[in-house]
């Protein structure tokens, strides 16, 4: 394969993985923001130091991603040998640190759940319908069909209950159906009462399993993306090794032959054949001594009738310097 065509195949698989580095790169800062500053998400509302670093983790290296693949590119694209290196180096340095990361959410899942459970518990017994998190448990029992954290006695600990010293009040969203009194989020028959929820076929299953396996799903999806980094990762390193090496010899050519760097070294018209010239077998110009590389067909055979022809020595032969 000629060299420039070559380069130009590394050059464009390169350009291909890094434009889905970029894309997966996106797609990690985007998780990165959901788990920091989504307000519709219960990550947001877990306090967990661990959580906190993972998806500052994330957020780190999705951005450092989408600098590497413009560095690729642009090393790919205008040759530069120093860029590539470059670009190497930062591969190595996101494997490592999304290796970091995926262990570090392996390895606090079980925290990451616990929290996950207490800030459950104290939206439970703060449960008021007045602010954001009481907004998301009702999301989760309404499209979940269940009722509290482990069932509906969770609702039992609210404080708001335990005031009243209800048993029979739960909100709206534990009711497969219900009528919500105006102004309120509880059921009630009973519209003076604004924050009291009484009714029939409630869900008698706990939201734990449910946020569980949501948790569990989420995690997955983040170790998934990362495994997926790491793979195109070791691909664009091993394309950046053979665009370095292809660049060097390119420029090793350019400097031997700047006529026509990219195919001189396959040119037949490029190609040394004075070594085969007969023309140049005979004698080395300019120097008088014979070329003892070539072998004449004829070595050795002397002509009787012209024997001077076959001498060195111009007189051999005359017969004037035989006579006495």
């Amino acid at each position: 394969m000629k060299l420039e065509v070559k380069i130009q195949a590394l050059r464009f698989c390169s350009t291909v993985f890094n434009c889905i580095f970029l894309a997966l790169g996106v797609s990690v800062a985007g998780c990165a923001v959901w788990i920091l500053f989504d307000s519709g998400s219960f990550l947001t509302v877990v306090s967990s130091v661990e959580l906190k670093t993972v998806g500052a983790g994330l957020l780190v290296i999705g951005g450092v991603v989408m600098v590497v693949s413009v560095v690729g590119c642009l090393g790919a694209h205008s040759e530069n040998r120093f860029l590539l290196l470059m670009y190497m180096g930062l591969l190595i340095v996101l494997v490592l640190g999304q290796l970091f990361i995926t262990l570090l959410l392996l390895i606090n899942r079980r925290k990451i759940k616990e929290s996950l459970d207490e800030a459950v518990d104290q939206i439970i017994v703060k449960y008021e319908h007045r602010d954001g998190r009481d907004g998301l448990m009702d999301n989760v029992q309404h499209y979940g069909q269940c009722c509290g954290r482990t069932g509906p006695d969770d609702w039992l600990k609210n404080s708001f209950i335990k005031s009243h010293n209800w048993t029979d009040v739960l909100p709206c969203s534990c009711f497969n159906s219900s009528r919500p009194s105006s102004n309120s989020s509880w059921c009630s028959e009973n519209s003076t009462e604004p924050l009291i929820g009484r009714g029939n076929g409630s869900y008698d299953q706990g939201c734990k399993q449910k946020l569980s396996d949501w948790l569990q799903e989420n995690a997955l999806t983040i170790v998934g993306m990362d495994i997926g980094l790491v793979f195109i990762q070791v691909v664009q390193f091993v394309l950046a090794v053979y665009l370095y090496r292809a660049f060097g010899q390119k420029a090793a050519l350019k400097r031997t032959n700047p006529v026509d760097p990219d195919h001189a070294h396959l040119d037949p018209a490029h190609t040394d054949h004075a070594h085969l010239d007969p023309a140049h077998l005979d004698h080395a110009p300019d120097s008088g001594t014979q070329n003892f590389a070539y072998t004449d067909p004829d070595d050795g055979y002397i002509d009787p009738a012209q024997p001077a022809l076959y001498h060195d020595d111009p007189n051999y032969g005359d017969t004037a310097h035989l006579s006495p």
